[in-house]
């Protein structure tokens, strides 16, 4: 199977407020890092369209990434969320107005407009935009909202098309919030990954949850990898992960009063749990590499690194990398981490403006696959 391109030769970063040099470290397997194209190449195109996945193929990446939520007559479609007003044109369609309504998710009271309160045709009457302001507007209105089906249906033609495997990271999002409305996903898309052939241990998809229960219950359906999400709410001034609500926890473990949070699956007894239902440890990357803030005058206060009057993502530094890749690693499961993006503002000072200085940075700690909206910058950095 040709996944993946040639590894790049491990990078030295040291930050310029003396951070950390990272030595060369392998993945699990030895193989190169995964590229997994987030949402599609959604740095140039609406996110999760089928136009999204096949330029992220066309620029080399190895797997695609459908979000996954239920209409109201049961087909998984590709979306963020199970809100469509940050990722489609529904707002702008009078035919819907009545259909936006206030439900929680996760807990958070939420009012937008729901997929689950419409059928696949509706769906496919709106059309993708671009969920990020500062990014590329010029076509949005443009494209359809997918399927699952037909999101492996364009995998296999492009990798048949260019004798390789293209594979799939389908995530469900918010499991507990789509089985309450009587829509359950897990079996939904069992069903579609055995119509496909692709449900054995070999076959090209990673399933991804920030849940447990339903990565759980799907370790007993299906023999596909799995990966378990981990959130966090933020990042404090020295690099610490900062838990919050609604980001704290698994939501199932909400549900259920179990108090253990995403830190928690990061001890020796948690990633022996993950280890027992999944493959894959899927943290956001803070959790693996953080940055921090600096103070060299000694004011109390985040020093603004680039002079442009407000501290923020680009005037941190990289602190120590922590040793999550290799206990995930002892205990057996690959790393996967997210999201990166090329913009200079989402990168830390340390990388200077260069987002290949970032993906080789986690390159050399040896994580097993990276989720990217810019998969032609990772692959070129690989």
């Amino acid at each position: 199977m040709n996944r993946f391109a040639l590894l790049a030769s491990a990078a030295i970063i040291t930050s310029t407020t003396s951070g950390p040099s990272l030595a060369q470290e392998k993945t699990l397997t030895g193989a190169p890092t995964i590229v997994v194209a987030h949402r599609g190449a959604s740095g140039y195109l609406p996110e999760h369209t089928l136009e999204a996945y096949k330029m992220a193929i066309d620029m080399g990446a190895d797997y695609i990434e459908p979000d996954l939520v239920v209409t109201k007559d049961g087909v998984l479609i590709a979306r963020h969320e199970p809100m469509l007003s940050g990722t489609t044109d529904v707002a702008n369609r009078p035919e819907f107005a009545s259909r936006k309504t206030t439900r929680k998710v996760d807990g958070v009271e939420t009012t937008d407009w729901f997929a689950s309160d419409f059928t696949l045709a509706e769906i496919k009457q709106l059309r993708a935009k671009q969920a990020m302001a500062d990014r590329d507007q010029s076509k949005n209105g443009q494209f359809q909202i997918p399927t699952l089906q037909e999101v492996i249906d364009l995998a296999k033609k492009e990798g048949s098309a260019r004798g390789k495997t293209i594979g799939i990271a389908p995530e469900t999002k918010h499991s507990t919030f789509h089985a309450a409305l009587g829509l359950p996903m897990e079996d939904r898309l069992v069903t579609v990954l055995k119509e496909a052939g692709w449900a054995d241990a070999s076959a090209p998809v990673v399933i991804q949850s920030f849940e447990v229960a339903n990565l759980k219950y799907l370790n007993t359906r299906i023999d596909v990898r799995l990966a378990q999400l981990l959130d966090a709410d933020d990042v404090d001034k020295d690099g610490n992960i900062v838990l919050a609500a609604p980001y704290a926890q698994p939501y199932d473990f909400v549900v259920v009063g179990d108090k253990r949070t995403y830190k928690d699956l990061l001890t020796k007894e948690g990633l022996a749990e993950v280890k027992s239902y999944a493959d894959i440890l899927a943290p956001w990357k803070p959790y693996i590499l953080p940055t921090k803030q600096v103070d060299q005058n000694n004011d109390g206060k985040a020093d603004d690194l680039n002079g442009d009057g407000k501290t923020d993502e680009q005037d941190r530094v990289l602190a120590a990398p922590t040793t999550v890749v290799k206990d995930a690693h002892a205990a057996g499961l690959q790393v996967f981490t997210w999201t990166f993006r090329n913009e200079p503002k989402r990168l830390a000072s340390t990388f200077k403006g260069d987002p290949a200085a970032e993906y080789k940075a986690f390159y050399a700690l040896g994580v097993d696959g990276l989720f990217s909206d810019f998969p032609d910058t990772a692959v070129k950095a690989r």
